[in-house]
């Protein structure tokens, strides 16, 4: 038997599966930060380099996810609700999904960003999900439900934010000058963009509904 199977054999169920959700989050902080980086890249060569790179980890949350899945069905005694760790585990992996998805149409449309509102959801998100990363590693202990709290208000404070944003940024392209295929294509990625801030927010519910049923 393998040392890491002997290792899981001893290691309680319940650490499994904060220790899964905790390397998801983690992903999803390195995630944010290259989309930043990369949004921030002024040489659009470098830029999709760097954003290429997330595809990694995305296919490694989805990974992980994978894991926390297989762990669900092998394992009766869970640390909280069955329904709750599905849906934890779903909104994380969507999290994922959806800045990869954005970044391939960054990549592919290289659309004219005239407003800087790239910039200004990377920065949303990264906020957004460095929340999300202190939430989930409040799971483990709930020792300090204040910060955690506090970190889910913030994520459903920014989300407010993301959809603020969208909204304004829509107005002015709708005013502005472009193509109609121009249009598109910058809505479809700043939709996607806040799509992740609804996702992060997904996440941070199910925190929260965890955290009244077992605190």
């Amino acid at each position: 038997m393998a040392i890491d199977s002997v290792l899981k054999f001893f290691l309680p169920k319940d650490k499994v599966f904060y220790n899964l959700f905790e390397e998801v989050a983690t992903t999803l902080v390195e995630m944010g930060n290259v989309f930043k980086k990369a949004i921030h890249e002024t040489d659009i060569s470098k830029r999709n380099v760097i954003l290429k790179l997330l595809e990694g980890y995305e296919q490694k949350n989805d990974e992980i996810t994978h894991k926390i899945f297989v762990e669900l069905g092998l394992n009766f005694i869970t640390p909280f609700d069955r329904e709750d760790i599905h849906y934890l585990a779903t909104s994380l992996d969507d999290i994922a999904d959806f800045i990869w998805g954005a970044s391939k149409r960054i990549i592919n449309y290289n659309i004219d960003d005239q407003y800087n509102t790239l910039p200004a959801f990377a920065e949303i998100i990264v906020k957004s999900i460095h929340s999300i990363n202190t939430s989930v590693y409040g799971l483990r202990n709930m020792r300090d439900l204040k910060s955690t709290i506090e970190a889910c208000i913030l994520i459903n404070s920014l989300e407010n934010a993301a959809d603020d944003l969208l909204d304004s940024t829509m107005l002015k392209l709708f005013s502005a000058n472009i193509t109609a295929v121009e249009l598109i294509k910058q809505k479809d990625i700043y939709q996607m963009l806040e799509t992740v801030t609804d996702k992060c927010e997904d996440a941070a519910n199910v925190v929260e509904s965890i955290i009244i049923k077992y605190s």
